[in-house]
């Protein structure tokens, strides 16, 4: 049994001998003896620690045992503490019953009988583990239905922008499908196929993205690993994301590595998450705003950063940006569709390669930096 097994017993006598023969009668119990010499001393003790049990001598100068445990009941730290009474005089009736109102488990009288004691304590500290436990899972279930309470809230924010998101296109198609029904020119039919073909795309994104979002839930995304070029890969995933930075006028500055640099990963996945960081930067960056791709490799890792000088995030949303439907709430005005999904699906993807995603960002209207961290290898293929 270690010391987090062990648990604190309180003796207080005020005779040094006493106390040394009521510790050498305990120290195989798996406790942790704390003295005390007084009433005074034993309190300080007492809001200090969290004892199974108090074994108090009753004949004590300045305060007696009674009354310090007349105290001890008055407060509420320690008003559950179990407390043994120690006697050296005749247990009566009358003292018994002043132990027992003062709120007594039990009443020992000496000589102490060492088998009788050792197994009292032992019950009472039995409890006390118990009690501890029984504290922990309380604490745990609470964690865990708070947690339930935020998935449940999530959930309904979720669907609710499921629901909007849906609404558009779905209105947007019904709108094109009945200009259809009416006479037209060449041209018109032209643009409204081009506008439909565009709110299909858009669907089809969406319930992609929440395709990847259950699969890797449910542990169904199988990585297809091959040897990689940065540079290839990094150069794909920004033509991915060119209709982003043309729709927002941003100007992009890509910053790779001059000598070729390779590592092992899924190749459409490693993509998908430099393009969805670029299209997050793209999001919530201003009109007209800057946005740098930069790549590196330091100590063995590929360093990848996309920075922006948009919207920024708030210092109480870092910890939680990577967290599937989370979003800041001062950006949904600025997130041009989506479901809050594409950072949570960055994190995981990122974390199937073995690698991590972080962020840093000064603020609101300060911008942020996303960096990927992939572990490299030497050579080609």
């Amino acid at each position: 049994m270690n010391m987090s097994d062990h648990v604190p017993v309180l003796l207080v006598d005020d005779l040094p001998a006493n106390l040394t023969a009521l510790e050498a009668l305990l120290t195989d119990e798996n406790i942790t003896v704390f003295e005390a010499r007084s009433g005074p001393e034993a309190l300080e003790l007492l809001l200090a620690h969290d004892f199974a049990l108090a074994l108090l001598d009753v004949q004590m100068p300045e305060m007696n045992g009674f009354e310090l445990a007349e105290l001890m009941r008055g407060m509420e730290r320690t008003r559950h503490v179990p407390i043994i009474f120690v006697t050296a005089g005749t247990a009566d009736t009358q003292r018994r019953f002043q132990g027992y109102e003062a709120g007594a488990v039990d009443f020992i009288s000496k000589p102490i009988e060492p088998h009788g004691l050792r197994s009292k304590v032992r019950v009472l500290c039995d409890l006390h583990r118990q009690r501890q436990q029984i504290a922990a899972q309380r604490d745990e279930l609470a964690a865990s239905a708070a947690a339930l309470r935020e998935a449940d809230r999530a959930k309904d924010r979720f669907l609710a922008v499921l629901a909007h998101e849906l609404r558009n296109p779905v209105a947007a198609l019904m709108g094109a499908v009945d200009l259809l029904g009416r006479p037209r020119s060449a041209d018109q039919a032209g643009i409204i196929h081009a506008r439909m073909e565009r709110t299909v795309s858009h669907l089809a994104r969406l319930v992609e993205d929440l395709l990847d979002v259950s699969r890797i839930t449910e542990g169904k995304v199988t990585l297809k690993i091959q040897r990689i070029a940065l540079s290839d890969v990094l150069n794909f995933a920004v033509e991915s994301s060119r209709h982003h930075m043309d729709a927002g006028n941003h100007h992009l500055t890509v910053a790779l590595p001059e000598a070729p640099v390779w590592f092992d990963g899924d190749y459409s996945r490693i993509a998908q998450i430099v393009a969805n960081l670029l299209g997050n930067a793209a999001k919530y960056t201003p009109p007209g705003g800057a946005i740098k791709l930069s790549a590196r490799t330091i100590g063995g890792e590929i360093v990848i950063e996309v920075a922006d000088n948009g919207m920024g995030i708030p210092a109480d949303m870092q910890a939680r940006i990577f967290e599937a439907f989370a979003q800041v709430e001062d950006h949904r005005a600025y997130a041009q569709g989506g479901l809050g999904i594409g950072l949570a699906l960055v994190h995981r993807l990122v974390t199937l390669h073995g690698g991590s995603v972080s962020v840093e960002s000064d603020g609101r209207g300060r911008g942020s930096v996303f960096t990927v961290r992939l572990v490299q290898v030497e050579g080609g293929d």
